[in-house]
């Protein structure tokens, strides 16, 4: 059986250390380093991220919704990330945030994680709000195959704490009993151990649950241009254990670009903080 995702991403922190760069082409971005806003500039940017970030951190996170808008062309060179990526050393999270019932689940499951799909990542995020068993068809792929399903549960934008921390007619909060269910799934012979994880802002202090009994790896958004610094993230995510914490930064290490050497040494350098105060 291959390893699960929780595995390899332990794996891959172990080699180099604990980041997630985000790769996001925005308009301002793509201006910013002096591309066009189209897929030759998606192209450039993307490659200047695989050049910077192979061998000095262990994952990249794309945004796909700044490919899907430039359409067939922007999924093409999402395909194009992905592939270049993946042959670089790099696991890649695409940063998706699907979530439907049925068949619908299951499609999004083939494109993401089905080995026969030219989008296969290592992992991708997704929404829980119909349930997190109607994500069953997602997880039960990403099991047989060794990919991860990374659940959004506690996210640091402010429209979303009133739904998130919102109490269930059973006592604890949404969230939490999002992070029990979770819990439970890598704890079952359902799933590997670590296929599942999920998605915590990096700014947010901890809620009730104690995130080291999670079992599966967290994706904790927010480093760098949304406040956190790494401090805070070895605060909020003390007792987690070693290579399941995965800090991201889009905006704020992109700024480096555009040239990959000027983004590698920005990379290495926030690496090396972060394994300093995590441990």
């Amino acid at each position: 059986m291959a390893d699960s995702f929780g595995d390899r991403v332990a794996a891959a922190v172990r080699a180099t250390g604990p980041l997630c760069a985000g790769i996001d082409p925005s308009r301002a971005l793509l201006e910013s380093w002096g591309l066009p806003d189209d897929a030759r500039g998606l192209r450039s940017f993307c490659a200047a991220c695989v050049e910077a970030f192979a061998g000095v951190l262990p994952v990249v996170k794309p945004q796909v919704a700044f490919f899907e808008r430039h359409g067939s062309a922007g999924i093409a060179e999402l395909e194009r990330l992905v592939a270049e990526a993946a042959a670089a050393g790099l696991l890649v999270i695409a940063d998706a945030k699907r979530g439907d019932i049925d068949s619908t689940a299951e499609a999004y499951a083939e494109a993401w994680l089905g080995d026969a799909s030219p989008l296969a990542v290592d992992a991708v995020t997704v929404h829980p709000y119909l349930g997190l068993g109607a994500l069953a068809p997602v997880v039960r792929l990403a099991a047989a195959n060794g990919r991860g399903v990374l659940v959004v549960v506690r996210s640091s934008n402010p429209e979303g704490r009133g739904l998130q921390a919102a109490r269930t007619a059973d006592g604890p909060s949404v969230e939490d009993m999002l992070f029990c269910e979770i819990a439970a799934l890598n704890t079952s012979s359902a799933v590997p151990a670590g296929t599942v994880g999920a998605v915590v802002g990096a700014t947010l202090d901890p809620s009730d649950f104690a995130l080291s009994q999670l079992g599966g790896v967290i994706l904790a958004p927010g480093l760098g241009a949304q406040g956190a610094g790494p401090d805070d993230v070895a605060r909020r995510f003390a007792g987690c254990p070693a290579g399941t914490v995965l800090p991201s930064s889009s905006r704020g290490l992109l700024r480096a670009g555009p040239d990959p050497d000027e983004l590698r040494r920005q990379a290495g350098s926030l690496v090396r903080e972060l394994a300093a105060r995590m441990g």
